[in-house]
């Protein structure tokens, strides 16, 4: 792979698509199996075939599963230097590669350039960030036995063994990247299946770790139906890191739970914002648009709906509809595009559908609301609502495109309830003219992040912090030291000191009762757990 200018204006669409055609021939052949059925993959800013890619077989994941267990006990005996020097090697390809991997994501997504690139930046600090902290995160550590410095406790963390990742089309590269490489470094081994609309882009970011020295086999690649190759992918795992829908991760947890095996799982959300009164409204429409249309909407974080409060509800809407209109939509390997298309003719029916039956009764257009399929099959213009009310589908449904309804409310206390009023709880946001204000608002929402004059970045791209749902929004977290340490199992080893010998007898129980007993006094005044 070569490194490719970031700003790709010299290659039209077509080349783009003829250029990832022939890259498709060369990656396809780093998948773990492909001796099921073949499907035609297309490019979503044109509808053209992108690449032919052939599934796995429910066989053929068994033998991945067997080729990555056996690799994963040599790797499992390496240490965190020679595991660090491998991810950082693989930084420094990502970064040297970034045009190529950028340029397959936005064919494959239809993603603009700016959201693509930022999941490259997010990949490469995942990187990154688990080459430093690792080690440290997962060192054995001292604990107190019952009576200090007389039982002597240590704990270490040890790899589950195989992990299975089951990761959307969405965010394909930053979300593999947040759980692969994590449970890499604790010593794992990775059997992944990836959607079959994204794989292009997650294969050449596993080829960056192969080139940086990570044996193949450690981290297996399939594609295929859920049904029978994802059902064999969890069923592999001795840890299974999902992310997609919330009705998808139940089915998933009620699969593992017989078996006790652990899962994280990233879900679904219906993401609230709430705009306080002493916000500006123009900066906050700002704000507001990054939060609601990065990504054209398909984003897990993503703003769905915005509570304003009154005194600045119709400056703020005036200036949100107004921002929105003039976001410019396209295709191209450029940064000239605010917001790209849609990834899937599915994905446009769903949000058409939620507009058509929220304006059909009674709801206003704010601004946008139209396909735009001259400038692309799956293109719709970003799209603001008011007056959405509780009948309508988009008012507590996930819509996972650029659709966003704007209530307003007469309070903060009434704009709280509301957010929170919301079988998940995944992300929210706060706009606010005070940190502090908006922090006190901050920290009475139903959330498992909150951001402060941001809509998601602020704490998506905070790799040292957890991340993840409250709710029907998921079970446990990534990213932070919870992120990794979800790929381990704590291990207590203990052993008595020889300066007092235990009992072993009823006599010598008896000659340590006041012993032990005046321990526990002496314990309890100094404070010592």
């Amino acid at each position: 792979m070569t490194d490719i200018a970031q700003d790709r204006s010299d290659r039209t669409v077509s080349e783009g698509i003829a250029w990832a055609r022939a890259r498709a021939q060369l990656l396809v052949a780093d998948l773990a199996a492909a001796g099921g059925e073949t499907r035609t993959i297309a490019a979503p800013w044109t509808g053209e075939p992108l690449h032919e890619l052939r599934h796995a077989t429910v066989q053929e994941v068994d033998a991945a599963e067997t080729a990555a267990r056996d690799a994963q006990r040599a790797w499992a005996a390496t240490t965190h230097a020679e595991r660090r020097a491998i991810l950082f090697r693989a930084h420094d390809l990502v970064v040297q590669r970034r045009g190529e991997i950028v340029d397959l994501l936005q064919l494959e997504t239809g993603k603009a350039r700016g959201t693509a690139f930022e999941e490259l930046f997010a990949a490469a600090s995942v990187l990154r960030h688990t080459a430093v902290t690792a080690a440290r995160v997962l060192a054995p550590r001292g604990r107190n036995g019952a009576i200090p410095a007389i039982m002597r406790v240590r704990v270490d963390q040890v790899p589950k063994g195989l992990v299975s990742v089951v990761t959307p089309w969405n965010f394909p590269l930053s979300l593999t990247a947040m759980d692969v490489v994590p449970a890499l470094a604790a010593g794992n081994a990775v059997l992944q299946k990836i959607d079959d609309q994204t794989v292009l882009n997650v294969l050449a970011f596993r080829r960056a770790l192969v080139d940086a020295g990570m044996p193949p086999a450690l981290w297996q690649v399939v594609t295929g139906p859920g049904a029978t190759v994802g059902n064999a992918v969890v069923d592999a795992g001795d840890h299974v890191a999902f992310t997609g829908s919330t009705a998808t991760g139940a089915r998933i947890a009620e699969r593992v739970a017989p078996r006790l095996k652990s899962v994280s799982l990233e879900l679904g959300g219906k993401n609230p914002m709430i705009v306080l009164d002493d916000v500006d409204p123009e900066v906050a429409a700002g704000h507001a648009v990054a939060a609601c249309f990065s990504s054209t909407g398909q984003l897990c974080v993503s703003i769905e709906r915005i509570y304003v409060l009154a005194p600045v509800a119709d400056a703020f809407i005036a200036a949100f509809g107004r921002r929105t209109a003039q976001l410019h939509l396209g295709a191209g390997l450029d940064y000239r595009a605010d917001v790209g298309s849609l990834t899937s003719a599915t994905q446009l029916e769903r949000v058409l559908e939620h507009i058509a039956d929220a304006t059909g009764k009674g709801a206003r257009v704010v601004a946008g609301g139209k396909a735009r399929q001259e400038l692309g099959p799956f293109v719709i213009e970003p799209t603001v609502l008011a007056d959405v009310t509780p009948e309508m589908a988009c008012f507590a449904e996930e819509t996972f495109g650029p659709l966003v309804a704007v209530h307003v409310v007469d309070s903060v206390e009434a704009a709280i309830a509301a957010a929170n009023d919301s079988e998940y709880g995944l992300n929210a946001s706060v706009l606010s003219g005070s940190t502090a204000r908006a922090r006190r608002v901050a920290e009475r929402l139903h959330a498992g992040s909150v951001n402060i004059n941001e809509g998601y970045r602020a704490t998506f791209g905070a790799l040292g912090a957890p991340q993840g749902g409250m709710g029907r929004s998921g079970l446990g977290r990534r990213n932070g030291p919870e992120g990794l340490l979800r790929f381990t199992q704590p291990r207590t080893i203990g052993a008595p000191s020889p300066l007092v010998p235990l009992a072993d007898s009823g006599a010598s129980a008896k000659a340590l009762e006041p012993v032990l007993t005046a321990a526990l006094r002496i314990l309890k005044a100094l404070r010592l757990p």
